[in-house]
């Protein structure tokens, strides 16, 4: 039999345990989920980006990125039922003034246009008032059924944001965001932001970018690839002959989009159906 004080010792310790656990989680409602049991997208994965317009099941492809907020939750259940993974695409480095969650953010916070009508740069050191407002996001992808999120603008500091970021703020930065989805059991997408590949690779299940190829940087995402991690990658202003066989090469899940990215796809042929 356990001494009483022994047995007392024993149980305030297991509580300070469990409140140490609680304490780790990020934001509201997590869920954290290990690594092996986290979506996993592979090399060649093909795949479809529509951000505008009602989205288009058509696409017979294993993985489709769409709008986290415009989607709704049948629309994710409907990619499932198909086969399909859903990605959550979400800005978390820029303010959309067309967001239902405008308002919650302070001016301070708000930097210069990012080039899009109504949106600006975020000031990204401020971790505490950005953290529990990505959360909230974050929780909605979930609570839609989202296997992974795309984090958007996680370059800022390599851009006039009217704020003095640094390459460490935006490691600081992008790591935060990427805990908050493993936390959530979603995987996490590093969007652009090459120069921090090599510290962040850890961090993130996969990556998607925008015109390496019309930027000759294709070669600079290798580490994803060697990682065994599918690279999702879309060309604007080249057509698929100019770039599907450096995509091949390299294992690049490619496509030429429209810049409004709506449904119309026109994907390099050697992307396969992959959605384990």
């Amino acid at each position: 039999m356990i001494h009483t004080r022994l047995k007392a010792a024993l149980l305030s310790a297991l509580a300070a345990l469990a409140g140490l656990a609680a304490c780790t989680g990020t934001g509201t409602g997590t869920d954290a989920a290990p690594a092996a049991r986290r979506w996993q997208p592979q090399p060649r994965t093909a795949w479809q980006w529509q951000l505008s317009g009602k989205v288009s099941l058509a696409a017979d492809v294993p993985v489709y990125d769409i709008d986290g907020s415009d989607s709704t939750a049948a629309t994710v259940a409907a990619l499932h039922r198909r086969g399909r993974k859903a990605i959550c695409y979400i800005s978390v480095g820029a303010w959309e003034d067309f967001r239902s969650d405008a308002a919650a953010f302070p001016e301070k916070v708000l930097g210069r246009s990012n080039g899009w009508d109504g949106e600006r740069w975020l000031d990204i050191r401020r971790t505490a008032i950005l953290r529990p407002l990505m959360a909230k996001r974050f929780d909605m992808c979930r609570t839609k059924g989202f296997d992974a999120v795309e984090p958007d603008n996680t370059d800022g500091y390599r851009n006039r944001t009217g704020f003095k970021l640094t390459a460490a703020d935006q490691l600081t930065f992008n790591r935060m965001i990427a805990k908050l989805a493993h936390d959530r059991g979603m995987a996490v997408g590093l969007k652009n932001d090459l120069d921090q590949i090599p510290q962040l690779l850890g961090d993130f299940d996969f990556a998607v970018n925008e015109q390496c190829a019309e930027f000759d940087e294709c070669a600079r995402l290798k580490p994803f690839i060697a990682a065994g991690k599918a690279v999702f990658h879309v060309e604007y202003n080249l057509p698929p002959s100019r770039f599907c066989a450096q995509s091949g090469r390299l294992g690049l899940s490619s496509m030429e989009k429209r810049l409004e990215l709506g449904a119309w796809r026109a994907p390099c042929p050697t992307a396969v159906a992959q959605n384990s």
